[in-house]
């Protein structure tokens, strides 16, 4: 059984320009762990003679060490190029093949099955326009199966190939391939795909994926090549509004300004209006640059330089776009997220996200709910767990330019990037902006922060008293704070069991309340700061990235972060208030130090050792600290 595209002519110039007019489809292959996607792609490349002699060599050598079926060559091994993959026999990254026939030019993502590496499959399926979805005969339809299904739906994938692989472990069985297709096609009608094609197949024999099989008598539809070769799939890029992310300013010389980056959607031409998506300025295109030279016109996917015909400003992480079609610029948005770390996405913790060119801090404010992927049905949470999908409102720090994700797959998608470890952790599409961004503005007053710490005659700050229960915090802020007002100054004491009686009583103990907890405890002192008080905040608040958050409220300066390092043996020993005991005899959860942890800080401002030291005197050294502050000022 073999496949041999069409040989394009001798001539140079005409197999080129032929190579140009065909249409690219770009598509993923996904499922389940040993569903057989490498090998599908493997042997569809082998079959359709697109595999090189060396390769081939290459693959005995290898596949002779590994190979499970004797004389077999493993066609996994053309797309598993990590050596894990090679040794474990599975797919961890996403491999990218290009092939073409006589009829079309193509782009397959080879992505991995295991559930730990959904981010892969979701890198793999944001540029699809078709996912050939494979399933084990034997197995019928995973769970796997359908968060692929579903990640797919989300990422604006159209169309999907059910590849019902290794239909010769179950005898060829019609029976077996019509059931798993009806399971599919029950569980599926719900994803809004505009097109499902089954297709029994044989990715280890080749049954149906060159060529109609003579074992699949009973299968009259195309072979999965033909099938790719003539879908016609959805391409309505030319008709979108135009969309340029700026991703970088060049200025070569006092002579020229052009704005660098890839069109996302739409077309453009010399002299047409366009529009500063941020700032709302109008101006017009004045030259198109590209690698080699000027050109009237430009269109989506193209990496251009614009030259505009006025002095306006723009900068990366801005968007040029047609003044008729503007896109969305706000602070605050709805989106649907696909958590990847093994840290729980918690509501109100602070992380990076960043859009095609742009980067800014965002929050979380609300799971709005968790989508159970089997069911679809909604259902209530509090974080999401790795690999969950969710339904999140988002705020930002400054307003990011963004599309609908059902509108513009580029401009309507994100990423969001841990603060400490920057990696990635989980990836959104952007539903709409919420009303609320366009209906709260700042209000600007007359008398600011400067007037009033002025009249105190004090510099305003946050001290910020950190360490676990028992450590002493509530003591030695309680002892600053006498100190503070003897002296004249103006305070006020912000301490954990205060709150949790009235602004926090309705929040608990677990992880997601923690945030919350200090999300408003941090916000309270931000005002009181503005005010012009010094606010003394004692809060066992275990977690760095709440502390970092809270310091990010405050202005340069103001947040001064006291790390009360008190052993926890010693604090066990001290347990005022008896809770040691009860969470080491497991009747109390979540509990900072024994069932929960703590995050010590890395670089505080001042770091205090209680043991052998009263709270006076190391009161009486935090005084001595912001005295040297109103000093240097």
């Amino acid at each position: 059984m073999s496949y041999l595209p069409t040989l394009a002519p001798l001539d140079i110039q005409a197999h080129l320009a032929d190579q140009d007019n065909k249409s690219i489809l770009r598509f993923i292959t996904c499922g389940s762990v040993d569903d057989g996607k490498s090998t599908l792609i493997g042997r569809l490349l082998f079959d359709a003679k697109l595999v090189y002699e060396d390769q081939l060599a290459n693959l005995g050598r290898v596949g002779a060490q590994r190979s499970a079926n004797g004389d077999d060559i493993d066609l996994a091994l053309l797309l598993d190029g990590l050596e894990a993959e090679r040794e474990q026999g599975i797919t961890i990254d996403v491999a990218y093949r290009y092939f073409s026939t006589s009829k079309r030019k193509f782009i397959v993502a080879d992505t991995p099955g295991h559930e730990e590496y959904t981010r892969n499959m979701v890198t793999g399926a944001s540029t699809a326009a078709l996912a050939v979805l494979l399933i084990d005969s034997r197995q019928g339809v995973l769970s796997q199966t359908r968060r692929h299904s579903y990640i797919a739906s989300l990422l604006g994938i159209r169309h999907v190939v059910l590849a019902v692989n290794k239909i010769d472990l179950v005898g060829y069985s019609q029976t077996v391939f019509e059931g798993i297709a009806e399971d599919y096609l029950h569980f599926a009608r719900e994803l809004g795909f505009q097109s499902i094609k089954p297709i029994p197949i044989s990715a280890r024999y080749g049954d149906n994926v060159i060529a109609n099989s003579e074992k699949t008598p009973w299968y009259q539809g195309a072979a999965l090549l033909e099938y790719l070769e003539t879908i016609d799939f959805d391409r309505q890029e030319a008709q979108k509004p135009f969309r340029f992310p700026v991703q970088l300013v060049m200025r070569p010389d006092a002579n020229f300004r052009g704005y660098a980056g890839q069109i996302a959607s739409g077309k453009i031409s010399v002299g047409d209006q366009v529009i500063v998506a941020k700032s709302g300025q109008r101006t017009s295109i004045r030259s198109i640059v590209t690698y080699d030279g000027e050109v009237e016109k430009a269109v989506e996917g193209e990496a251009v330089t614009l030259v505009l015909s006025d002095e306006v400003e723009v900068s990366r992480g801005n968007m040029l776009a047609a003044p008729g079609a503007r896109p969305f610029v706000a602070d605050q948005f709805q989106a649907h997220m696909i958590w990847f770390d093994p840290s729980p996405m918690i509501p109100g913790r602070s992380y990076i996200l960043r859009t095609e060119t742009d980067s800014v801090n965002a929050t979380v404010t609300a799971l709005k709910h968790q989508v159970n992927i089997n069911s679809f049905v909604r259902e209530a949470a509090k974080s999401l767990q790795m690999n969950e999908i969710g339904v999140c409102n988002i705020s930002t720090q400054a307003p990011i330019v963004f599309d609908a994700y059902k509108d513009d797959r580029t401009t309507g998608n994100f990423i969001i990037v841990d603060r400490i470890s920057n990696a990635t952790v989980g990836a959104g599409m952007i539903d709409f902006p919420l009303r609320r961004a366009d209906n709260v503005h700042w209000q600007a007053t007359d008398v600011n922060k400067g007037a009033r710490s002025a009249m105190k005659n004090q510099r305003p700050a946050v001290l910020w008293f950190t360490g676990l229960s028992g450590s002493g915090k509530s003591t030695i802020a309680n002892a600053l704070d006498k100190v503070l007002h003897a002296r004249g100054k103006h305070t006020y004491l912000l301490d954990g069991d205060n709150v949790r009686h009235g602004l926090n009583r309705d929040l608990g103990f677990t992880d997601e309340d923690r945030v919350e907890n200090i999300r408003r405890v941090a916000e309270v002192a931000k005002l009181m700061a503005d005010a012009g008080l010094i606010v003394l905040v004692s809060f066992i608040s275990p977690f760095r990235d709440e502390r970092r958050m809270a310091r990010e409220l405050m202005e340069k300066g103001e947040f001064i972060e006291i790390f009360v390092d008190t052993p926890l043996e010693e604090c066990a020993r001290r347990d005022p208030k008896g809770l040691y005991e009860k969470a080491l005899a497991g009747k109390i959860t979540n509990f900072t130090g024994i069932s929960s942890p703590y995050e010590a800080p890395e670089n505080p401002e001042l770091h205090l050792h209680t043991v052998g030291h009263e709270p006076i005197s190391l009161a009486l050294k935090i005084e001595e600290y912001l005295d040297q502050m109103t000093e240097e000022k």
